[in-house]
């Protein structure tokens, strides 16, 4: 038996945490897509506007290179960017006549003695501007954006004009624009899981509030879902509140027919007795009174278990144990007040039985019955609680809190194979003592129906134990 708030409160935590973990998983997802699209964006718009640049420059050379006629010191003057004038500054222009046996060379101070690479070597194809654009590695190893443009000027030469600028300004500015991008969004992250924790929980609130309140429902503490519960879980409500409505008319129909069948069957018994008895010296009367005891022991017995299963689907049956033994205790004194039987109790007062009383003093009256019987001066009773969840696995009940009922007596006890044959029923080791061998096979029958077992042993006092186990509180 699970404890009454475990089970459904760890179904809604479980879907609590599975709406949180989807909620989480989709925003990672699309915060990080969003982020690789925007860092690509803003690296293509700062190329665009890098390549704006290196046009201009571009534009004014092809100009510079169109006016031959303009005197030579003021040739490729017009730029007016000092980080031409720097050598190796990674700023560079260079412009190639190759219409004749050897390539006239002219570029900017800052190449120094070096040449650029030539884009076209490098696959880059022309666009529709007329132009090359690409990413190439610079005299000391810089990384370069380079453009390009193939000047043809007929009878005054064909020329290669060439611009580079240093592309760590865009890998920087993208750099830094990922740096904040990734800030941001990670503040975003944190403000978004927060708002789907709330939510998830705000959300689920109801759900948790009829776990909670379906779990005092089976322990007892409540009939029914009472309060006000949003639209969409109002519905589940009322379709439960009506479930267990019609469970309980359910049962008590099935206690009826059961109680019709009883009075039905017992008649017609009591006349076969009554006739039979009439005849006390016929042989024939006398095997009618005794197989008739036997079908009035039968029937008690299936009756007696039919009543228990019907009466097991109704749920929040809870009942206090301490108090039920003691009355018991009393009850059995008084019945072997001859036999001068001292009878011991140690209950948990905290021991609560998840059933209804009258099942539980059936199957402990039957167990302190038998030990009385056979006890030579003391039986000791000893109830205890396990709430651990081995408890349920060594037991052999489902995993919860456990009820224990130890019954002791200082008797001859049983061997192994006499325990076996006592439990079975209408199995009795001595004919002379009084009952129908019945008890013990009731007490297993009802455990069982209770998800409980009953199991025998060696008392430390030096006969019989008796354990029964049932599902708790």
């Amino acid at each position: 038996m699970q404890p009454p708030n475990e089970r459904p409160n760890r179904r809604a935590s479980s879907l609590a945490t599975r709406l949180f973990v989807s909620a989480t998983a989709w925003v990672v997802v699309i915060l990080l897509i969003t982020g690789v699209v925007l860092s690509s964006v803003y690296r293509s718009a700062s190329e665009r506007a890098f390549d704006r640049r290196l046009n201009l420059y571009l534009r004014t050379l092809v100009a510079d290179v169109a006016t031959p006629d303009e005197p030579p010191d003021k040739q490729m003057q017009s730029l007016g960017e000092p980080l031409f004038e720097l050598p190796l500054s990674g700023w560079y222009w260079q412009v190639t006549r190759n219409d004749g046996e050897k390539p006239d060379v002219k570029s900017s101070r800052s190449l120094w003695d070096k040449k650029l690479p030539n884009l076209e070597e490098h696959g880059n194809e022309l666009t529709a501007a007329g132009i090359r654009i690409g990413y190439v590695d610079g005299p000391e190893g810089q990384s370069l954006r380079m453009v390009e443009r193939p000047v043809d000027l007929g009878a005054d030469g064909k020329y290669l004009v060439m611009v580079a600028g240093d592309a760590s300004e865009i890998f920087e500015e993208t750099r830094a624009f990922d740096y904040y991008l990734g800030g941001t969004f990670a503040a975003l992250s944190v403000v978004l899981v927060l708002t789907t924790i709330f939510q998830v929980r705000f959300g689920l609130a109801p759900l948790k509030r009829i776990s909670d309140a379906i779990a005092d429902i089976r322990s007892g503490r409540a009939e029914r879902l009472e309060g006000e519960f949003p639209v969409e879980i109002a519905p589940l409500a009322r379709e439960t509140n009506a479930l267990i409505d019609a469970n309980r008319e359910i049962v008590e129909r099935a206690r009826t027919h059961v109680g019709n069948l009883a009075h039905a069957i017992k008649t017609p018994l009591s006349v076969i007795v009554n006739e039979a008895s009439s005849r006390g010296g016929d042989p024939l009367a006398a095997k009618v009174l005794e197989q008739a005891e036997v079908m009035r022991d039968q029937v008690a017995h299936h009756l007696e278990r039919a009543r228990i299963a019907a009466r097991l689907t109704i749920i929040g049956t809870v009942t206090e144990v301490a108090p039920a033994i003691e009355a018991l205790r009393r009850t059995m004194e008084k019945i072997h007040r001859d036999r001068g039987v001292v009878i011991d109790v140690e209950a948990d007062t905290s021991a609560k039985f998840r059933g209804e009383r009258q099942d539980l003093e059936e199957m402990a009256g039957n167990l302190v019955d038998n030990a009385c019987k056979w006890a030579e001066s003391r039986v000791f009773i000893e109830v205890l609680v396990e709430r651990a969840g081995n408890a349920g696995m060594r037991s052999g009940v489902e995993a919860g809190p456990l009820l224990r009922i130890i019954v002791d007596d200082d008797g001859r006890g049983l061997s192994p194979a006499e325990r076996a044959q006592v439990s079975r029923r209408g199995q009795r080791l001595d004919e002379s003592k009084p009952g129908s061998g019945l008890g013990l096979s009731i007490v297993v029958d009802l455990a069982a129906l209770y998800g409980g077992n009953l199991t025998l042993g060696s008392a430390p006092i030096g006969g019989l134990r008796a354990e029964l186990v049932l599902p708790g509180v």
